[in-house]
């Protein structure tokens, strides 16, 4: 997998006479997250009280300051006068009026204007109880703004302090102290069990409804939650206002067929198919499907010799599994009966690239890259392996593209993307930053759209490159510029940004001849597509026009992940052994952000005939070049004498 950074990464413009900019920061400053410049909207705050919230900024973004106890901002520590008469002074704080107990604007909950207090940072093990504690009586019909934020927020990050075992393991310990127990500590108020006990209702039922597949893989998990479905459904009666919700409590345990460890696995499991697995039409053609870790998967392996052996398995399959079974199919197809040494997994770039993989690491199917193959080896035939022929050799020619119109394959491209967009689940963006318990066998689906995000980007490039004449290429280059501004008209910002980088690939920018040839009007089109990728001032302008789309629309992933990855490194999720309630909740606004963007369907007009089925198959299963240097060697080929 390439780095984040590659995806980000934008090339310097190669047009002509390009408008000059407006003064912007200094070269290097504008691509990363700097500090936030102060709000000119509303006056600069005192030193004695922080700034409130101006609430919910657009696209989504709040602003939150620090979160501190009430008390804390409430008194300030008294200094005696130097020099000054201390018995006056004492007069004067007698007759002082006592600080207003009102909690200070900075701990007011920006979500909305109704003026409630967030949660104050608390232990691990003490959050979830506050969280019990702040749900209202009336259940999840009548939760409030701050306890529903706060749910939402506990429940998508809570795998940064608190593993989904532990977290579970604590519900199920206050379900069992007011439920198995009977009578409420004497220290609480009359009703206080119910309102508890409704509150733990509420938190497995966001949890549920928020996991949901998810939790096929957790076994440890998917026992508790049963244990703790059956401790509710037993006392039922104290639910008479709360009917749709066991009953919905029901039908979600059912949906999410939980997996337990003495259960035995389903018989005839389907066997999903990955994006380049066999080139099969009647594979790519099929509407994706999110894969978990415990899917079965069809791969090749592939000897020195360039042979194969083609082995099912687990897509979290570890390095140490995959080969058992090749070693097996090898032994049981009498190609070689015995070993003296030990085999080793290795995968092969199209570039000659290689890498030994560590028997423990796990789920390596979705992490190759585009043209990257895995190899079974012994030590001493590693240093003889070379890429497969058909990644090396180069056939020019007329593909799909010359023949289908623009708007076919930007639609077909936006469908596809839209699949595996859908597929990935929203938990899999904390997982992939964040490195959660999970890790990556639950982040399969978003390392597969990233992948075809860089294989768009290369598509672009070796299209270009494979046409041989001048005036192919200028018209071949028009209508990419073409598929851009559909993608963008779509609302599908991914393919979008894919194409644009593509065309500014160093490759394709020094071929001066082709971009003169270029029309005038595409040239201004494709510098306001410029304009719209530039990273200046973290990406002000593409953020601007996404937070005027509404859904549905695709963004650009790896920006994202960006954002994610600077909220995970800019502070610390525990502070002084207190979680940062702060940050838990800038991480689920985030994640909140990418539910909002799929929260409609998107329709699309896609006939059935031949020619768009052959549409469809061709940009669901690209050919690229993913070898930089050969993209060069054809470039020069084509204008040699271009800079």
């Amino acid at each position: 997998m390439k780095p984040l950074e590659k995806l980000l990464k934008k090339p310097g413009s190669h047009l002509p006479a390009r408008p000059a900019a407006a003064p912007g920061p200094a070269p290097g400053q504008g691509s990363g997250p700097g500090p936030r410049r102060q709000s000119l909207s509303r006056p600069p705050a005192s030193p004695e009280e922080p700034a409130g919230p101006a609430g919910p900024q657009p696209g989504g973004e709040g602003r939150w300051l620090e979160l501190r106890p009430p008390e804390a901002p409430l008194r300030s520590p008294e200094e005696p006068s130097p020099g000054g008469d201390r018995d006056r002074d004492r007069d004067r704080d007698r007759d002082r009026e006592p600080p207003s107990p009102e909690p200070p604007p900075a701990a007011r909950c920006c979500c909305c204007s109704c003026g409630c207090v967030p949660a104050a940072p608390a232990p691990p093990e003490r959050l979830l109880a506050a969280l019990l504690e702040r749900l209202p009586a009336g259940g999840a019909h009548g939760r409030g703004c701050g306890a529903e934020s706060l749910l939402d927020d506990i429940v998508l990050t809570h795998s940064l302090f608190l593993p989904t075992e532990r977290f579970l393991q604590q519900l199920h310990q206050h379900a069992t102290f007011v439920l198995a127990v009977g009578s409420p500590p004497p220290r609480w108020e009359e009703g206080a069990g119910l309102r508890r006990k409704r509150a733990v209702l509420a938190v497995l039922l966001h949890f549920l409804e928020t996991y949901k597949g998810l939790l096929q893989e957790e076994e440890s998990a998917g026992k508790v939650i049963k244990e703790l479905y059956l401790l509710i459904m037993k006392d039922t009666s104290l639910y008479q206002d709360l009917e749709d919700e066991i009953l919905k409590l029901h039908q979600l345990v059912e949906t999410v067929e939980l997996k337990v460890a003495d259960e035995t696995p389903p018989p005839n499991k389907q066997v999903k198919p990955l994006f380049r697995h066999f080139r099969r039409i009647d594979s790519c053609l099929q509407t994706r499907v999110a894969f978990r870790g415990s899917d079965e998967i069809f791969c090749r392996v592939y000897m020195p010799d360039h042979s194969y052996v083609t082995i099912r398995s687990r897509l979290s399959a570890s390095v140490q599994d995959i080969l058992t079974s090749v070693t097996e199919k090898l032994q049981y197809s009498e190609e070689q009966s015995a070993r003296e040494d030990a085999l080793i997994l290795v995968t092969m770039a199209s570039s000659g690239e290689k890498a030994v993989l560590q028997p423990s690491e796990e789920c390596v199917f979705t992490t190759l890259g585009i043209n990257s193959h895995l190899f079974a080896c012994t030590r001493d035939t590693f240093d003889s392996l070379v890429p497969l022929p058909e990644e090396i050799q180069v056939v020019p020619g007329d593909t799909e593209i010359h023949r289908a119109e623009p708007e076919e394959i930007a639609n077909h491209l936006t469908a596809f993307h839209w699949e595996l967009f859908r597929c990935i689940h929203e938990l899999e963006f904390v997982d992939y930053v964040f490195h959660g318990e999970r890790g990556r066998r639950e982040t399969a689906n978003l390392e597969l759209l990233l992948q075809r995000c860089s294989e768009v980007q290369h598509w672009v490039g070796t299209e270009l490159l494979l046409c041989e004449s001048l005036g192919k290429r200028a018209h071949l280059l028009k209508k990419l510029i073409k598929i851009a501004a559909i993608c963008k008209q779509n609302q599908d910002m991914l393919s979008f940004y894919a194409v644009v980088i593509g065309l500014n690939n160093a490759a394709i920018s020094r071929l001066r001849l082709t971009w003169e040839k270029l029309p005038g009007k595409f040239k201004n089109l494709f510098r306001k597509f410029e304009n719209l990728t530039d990273p200046c001032r973290n990406h002000k302008t593409y953020r601007e026009v996404l937070a005027k789309m509404k859904p549905p629309l695709i963004p650009f992933v790896p920006l994202i992940l960006k954002d994610l990855t600077f909220l995970h490194e800019g502070s610390k999720t525990l502070l002084d052994g207190l979680v940062n309630v702060e940050k838990l909740h800038c991480i689920a606004e985030k994640v909140r952000t990418i539910r909002k963007y799929r929260s409609r369907p998107l329709c699309l007009e896609l006939e059935a005939s031949p020619s768009q089925l052959q549409t469809k198959a061709y940009v669901r299963q690209l050919r690229v070049i993913d070898n930089q240097n050969l993209l060069f060697e054809l470039s020069y080929k084509l204008e040699p004498g271009s800079q």
